[in-house]
């Protein structure tokens, strides 16, 4: 389960930093610091989503 999860990280951490960056710069922040914040925040978040999405995938 563990490569399964490895896989789905590299896809959902990708498509949630984007999301968070595409809040901030929707909210009118456009400078580095909340852009790598939110990108960095997507990222860390997409742990645990990766894990639980793998684990229902293989849930028998």
């Amino acid at each position: 389960m563990l490569r399964l999860a490895s896989v789905l990280y590299s896809i959902i951490a990708t498509a949630m930093a984007g999301a968070g960056v595409i809040a901030v710069l929707s909210a009118g922040y456009g400078t580095l610091t909340p852009i790598l914040v939110a990108a960095g925040i997507g990222a860390v978040l997409a742990f645990p989503v990766s894990y639980f999405v793998a684990r229902e995938i293989t849930k028998p």
